[in-house]
């Protein structure tokens, strides 16, 4: 199979053959992210201001330089096999994998944790101050970081070598000298904790709005609650986090774990699998493809196709139970009043929830001469 890759340089069809997929990955990888950003610029002012957005933005833009910068190096051994001979190219190569890689597990992390905060400790939130600024400045602090911890390689704690197939260079995994190993190790355990992290805060908070969910459904909503009334609107946020979150996981647990496992099983056996390392590889960098699809295009098309098929179907049932008296148990009063709470329905599915209740609050206030209070 090396050989087969090896000599596949030496002729065009071959060669072709081969940058199918780092072009295509590519080609995807830049268009996807544009996309996004774009999306992101046009948000509403709302959205702006939080500090998710703000790290989605982090996230896309961590993407789309990655794919920059990384991709075209690649591409180039494909015309020319030498091109990782270069030992500071190689190096710099091996730092961009590295980097990016970590980079983008700790973005993801850190909105794992900005959610978590928002939905299961939103006073702690909000005395935190958690906003844009706090995670841009935020942002500076893992990026600095990540450029430490990733530039070791280059101070002489681990060796950046052309891997097997010299279409890529890493860190020598492979080896017995005692601080390259202890690189390794670290390199795995830091990913992997960040990997673990995000699945642990994701399914905390899924499991907070099922419950939250269950709650609004048995308890009956009183008019003098202002965060019972948020429960019952915020239904379709829920949702919609729910969805992302559950995509989140599995599309970090499917495509970044492999790497990680590579990284303990080649330091580990020592032996060498090109082909597994080059699909942990390609594994990895199809995060950076799929991101802005999970972050922006998800949540903007098809959580409100979901959200429209919901309507039709509660429409449907309310039809054939026109003829009950019974109109509604959480706003008997005004259920033919359908668009009261229709902008803030709209700012709740993507906005935080410390911003989310001084809204309601606000329009509970119109909509009641009676001021109302948190419990």
């Amino acid at each position: 199979m090396n050989d087969t890759l090896n000599n596949s340089h030496g002729t065009d069809d071959g060669t072709v053959a081969t940058m199918a997929v780092p072009v295509l990955m590519f080609a995807v990888g830049v268009i996807g992210n544009t996309i996004a950003i774009v999306a992101l610029s046009r948000s509403k002012q709302e959205q702006k201001s939080s500090a998710f957005y703000s790290l989605v933005c982090g996230l896309a833009v961590t993407d789309l330089l990655g794919t920059c910068l990384a991709s075209p190096i690649t591409i180039a051994t494909y015309l020319n096999a030498k091109v990782l001979e270069d030992r500071h190219l190689c190096e710099f190569h091996a730092f961009l994998l590295l980097f990016f890689g970590v980079l983008g597990l700790s973005i993801t992390c850190a909105m794992s944790a900005e959610r978590y905060l928002a939905m299961c400790h939103p006073y702690t939130y909000q005395r935190w101050g958690v906003d844009r600024c706090f995670a841009r400045q935020f942002l500076f602090l893992i990026y600095i970081a990540n450029v430490v911890f990733c530039c070791l390689p280059m101070m002489g704690m681990a060796n950046s070598i052309p891997q097997s197939s010299h279409t890529w260079c890493f860190i020598d995994w492979r080896t017995q000298q005692p601080l390259p190993a202890t690189y390794s190790f670290l390199y795995g355990s830091v990913s992997f904790l960040l990997i673990l992290i995000t699945i642990v805060l994701n399914f905390t908070v899924c499991g907070t709005l099922i419950i939250m969910r269950r709650t609004t459904i048995q308890k009956s909503v009183t008019r003098g609650s202002a965060r019972e009334r948020w429960k019952a609107i915020s239904s379709g946020a829920e949702v919609q986090m729910m969805i992302v979150l559950m995509v989140i996981s599995v599309v970090v647990l499917s495509f970044s774990a492999p790497l990680v496992v590579r990284v303990f099983v080649n330091q580990i056996t020592l032996q060498d699998n090109f082909q597994a390392d080059l699909t942990a590889i390609r594994a990895a960098s199809v995060n950076a493809i799929l991101d802005p699809w999970i972050y922006i295009l998800l949540r903007r098309t098809l959580f409100w196709k979901i959200r429209v098929l919901c309507k039709r179907v509660c429409h449907s049932r309310q039809g054939a139970v026109s003829a009950s008296p019974q109109r509604s148990y959480v706003y008997p009063e005004n259920v033919c009043d359908t668009n009261k709470y229709t902008h803030v329905l709209e700012a709740m599915c993507s906005s935080t929830i410390s911003a989310q209740i001084p809204v309601m609050v606000t329009y509970a206030t119109k909509a009641k001469p009676t001021p109302t209070h948190l419990p």
